[in-house]
C-alpha cells in the first residue's frame, strides 16, 4: 500500500489516505470523500477540478504534464503554480509512498 498525503488550505488540515499502485491520485481521494477534490469530469483531464500542488522531492519525479493536462492547467480556479498538476493523471506508484500535495483553497 502507499500513502498519500492531503494538506487542505486550512492550517493542519491533512488527510492520509491509503492507495493501491495503479490508482490515480484523484481516484483515491475521491473514493474515500476527501475535500478539496472535486474531480467534476470524472478523470479524462477536461474539467481542471483536481487540481493540486505536488510537494518535493516528488514532484520533479513526475513525468511532465502532457498537452491536454497542460492545457487544463491553464484553467484552474487558483493560481497555476510551477508544481501544479491534476491529480487526474497522477498514476500511483510504490516509489510514490509518503506523495504529499497541497490543495488549492476552491476548485471553483
Amino acid at each position: 500500500m502507499i500513502t498519500i498525503h492531503l494538506h487542505g488550505p486550512e492550517a493542519g488540515a491533512e488527510t492520509a489516505l491509503q492507495a493501491k499502485p495503479g490508482d490515480t491520485l484523484m481516484q483515491v481521494a475521491v473514493s474515500n470523500n476527501a475535500r478539496g477534490i472535486e474531480a467534476d469530469c470524472g478523470g479524462p483531464a477536461t474539467c481542471a477540478t483536481c487540481h493540486v500542488y505536488v510537494r518535493e522531492p516528488f514532484a520533479s519525479q513526475l513525468p511532465p504534464p502532457q498537452d491536454d493536462e497542460a492545457s487544463m492547467l491553464e484553467f484552474t480556479a487558483a493560481e497555476r503554480r510551477p508544481n501544479s498538476r491534476l491529480s487526474c493523471q497522477i498514476t500511483l506508484t510504490e516509489a510514490m509512498d509518503g506523495l504529499a500535495v497541497d490543495l488549492p483553497a476552491s476548485q471553483h
